[in-house]
């Protein structure tokens, strides 16, 4: 990995280098946190968790060949390189900034309270069009994720698309020092994180902090139907580049055309050129995300046919509207995570699904001191929306049977206390040719719900 030596590794965190007289000058192939992915030659880091602490691994991971450790605690028996640090995970912030800083490649940091992945898809589906890119794997998108995703590049990537995830005042600030980003993405403001962020003018100060470290010469480009976003005029100087389905946007959609579960058909303008494109992704909000990403597309130089090609060959991952079909059912799997703003998108594309249309959702979590209130929005949203069953579970989701109930009394609404329970009951809560939508937030492990109507 270029420059990371671990005399450079040393003087980056601050730490004092013990045992690598020999080493010192020898670059680590790799950078991990996780014993089971050691490779002679990388450097281990030993996070301490709630349930694990990483340094007990450490005379196995020497074993694999790892090259030095960092290390929390001093090792007076070590007959190995290792590097004694004040924090681990504070290091592993400050290594992560150095290499990202010296590979010199452009990088795109995306953030907002709803479609981050999906639109970090979109991105890097047009990107890779021209450029070799690096994208966020999974959720690795905190102050541990975001370093590993920058160790994973190397001096051939061309261009990174970083996704980040934040809860609380300040994160932003620290994941952006290390990104430094060249073009800032957000995607929207919505209802994410309230208990710590307050209300939407606070999720709107939090995410924009990823401006704090924005290049000089950097590009914004915001979600220009999202009222909180629409105030943000300028900064220190850098005007934003808005999206949307507005001509008053730099980069707009219209003459949409629904084709139900296979996408959106649309046509997408850049200032005065435009191209007609098959979103393949159902659900307005992708128009959103194939914006964002033709905008990204425009400032890196790519042509409108490479743009095309990008999102036209755009795939779904697994609990980001997964779309499944097996011999009775067809199976929206959008289980990986939920708030109100995205349960009522995914409710809108299941309305336009064929057969009997069925929601099975969940708790909604982290939504402050309104989340019953949230939960029966949702409800209500899902009783105007034209489905035909909606199953409830969770002890929040409780209030959007409510909700359900108020705004359609003659709708079938099934509730369950808990998800066992709900699989249990499914047989005889499901028809062939039930087309289903699975979603809630991600501690209530709906991907068991998922697995369990792939198995019928």
């Amino acid at each position: 990995m270029k420059n990371l030596t671990l005399e450079n590794l040393t003087r980056v965190c601050g730490g004092v280098c013990y045992g690598g007289e020999d080493s010192i000058h020898k670059e680590v192939t790799a950078i991990t946190t996780d014993s089971r992915t050691v490779e002679p030659g990388c450097l281990f880091v030993p996070i301490v968790g709630n349930r694990v602490d990483g340094h007990d691994f450490i005379s196995d991971v020497i074993k694999k060949g790892a090259l030095a450790v960092l290390s929390e605690k001093i090792l007076p028996d070590a007959d190995f390189p290792y590097i004694l640090v004040q924090s681990t995970l504070q290091a592993v912030k400050e290594i992560a900034e150095f290499y990202l800083s010296g590979l010199k490649i452009p990088v795109v940091g995306i953030t907002g309270s709803v479609g981050k992945t999906s639109t970090k898809e979109a991105i890097a589906s047009v990107l890779k069009e021209k450029y070799k890119t690096l994208k966020t794997q999974g959720n690795f998108n905190n102050e541990l994720g975001l370093p590993l995703t920058v160790f994973r590049l190397r001096e051939e990537d061309q261009i990174a698309v970083l996704e980040m995830g934040i809860s609380d005042f300040g994160e932003m600030s620290r994941l952006a020092k290390i990104a430094r980003p060249d073009t800032c993405v957000i995607t929207n403001i919505g209802t994410c994180h309230l208990e710590n962020l307050g209300d939407r003018d606070g999720v709107l100060k939090a995410k924009t902090e990823i401006f704090h470290y924005l290049k000089e010469d950097g590009t914004i480009i915001l979600n220009g139907d999202d009222d909180k976003l629409q105030t943000i005029k300028d900064y220190k100087g850098i005007k934003p580049v808005f999206f949307g389905l507005g001509e008053n946007c730099g980069v707009y959609a219209d003459e949409l055309l629904s084709c139900g579960l296979k996408g959106t058909r649309c046509r997408i303008h850049l200032g005065d050129r435009c191209f007609s494109a098959l979103v393949p992704v159902p659900g307005r909000h992708m128009v959103y995300n194939a914006l964002a990403a033709a905008a990204v597309g425009r400032v890196y130089g790519l042509t409108d046919e490479e743009i095309k090609r990008g999102i036209e060959s755009l795939e779904t991952i697994s609990g980001r509207f997964h779309i499944i079909e097996t011999e009775d059912f067809l199976i929206v799997d959008d289980c990986y995570n939920a708030n109100p703003m995205s349960m009522k998108a995914s409710l809108d594309v299941l309305s336009e699904g064929a057969g009997r249309k069925v929601a099975i959702l969940g708790d909604m979590g982290e939504l402050g001191e309104n989340e019953s209130q949230l939960h029966r929005q949702v409800g209500e949203h899902a009783g105007n929306c034209g489905i035909d069953l909606c199953i409830c579970v969770g002890s929040l989701s409780r209030h959007m049977v409510q909700g359900i109930r108020e705004v359609n009394p003659s709708m079938d609404v099934i509730y369950e206390e808990e998800r066992d329970s709900l699989i249990k009951n499914l047989p005889s809560y499901l028809k062939k040719g039930d087309t289903i939508l699975v979603k809630a937030s991600h501690f209530m492990g709906f991907e068991k719900i998922v697995k369990a109507l792939q198995e019928f």
